[in-house]
């Protein structure tokens, strides 16, 4: 089972100065809306989020499908398929993602110390 693309989605209380704080430490934006309160920034394989006000904790983050720098997989293990796999090895899902439908979709679980782990799946 391949989670796809990992990153640490971080809750910030300011996006601007978190923004210019991970910029001092070489992160550049690669994606993301200033002005809706989200960032994606990168530096060499390592990614963060900085989300103000749309999450409560900091959450693990995986992506299906896509690589390190957003590109499109060829093949990969969906996320219902994930989600399917975890249920029968007895994870709890938080949420859950409709497996009657494909495309994009979210599972959410949380680990043992309380952190969410996201599964986003955008392709």
């Amino acid at each position: 089972m391949n989670l796809g693309a990992f990153s640490v989605s971080l809750n910030v209380k300011n996006i601007e100065v978190s923004k210019s704080f991970y910029h001092k430490l070489g992160f550049e934006i690669i994606g993301g809306e200033e002005s809706q309160n989200w960032l994606i920034m990168k530096n060499g394989d390592h990614i963060i989020g900085l989300f103000q006000g749309m999450f409560e904790r900091n959450t693990l983050t995986f992506n299906p499908g896509w690589d390190q720098n957003a590109n499109t997989l060829n093949s990969f293990t969906d996320v219902r398929e994930i989600q399917r796999i975890l249920k029968e090895k007895g994870v709890k899902i938080e949420t859950e993602a409709d497996s009657s439908t494909t495309g994009p979709a979210s599972v959410i679980i949380i680990d043992p110390d309380g952190n969410p782990i996201l599964i986003d799946q955008h392709v």
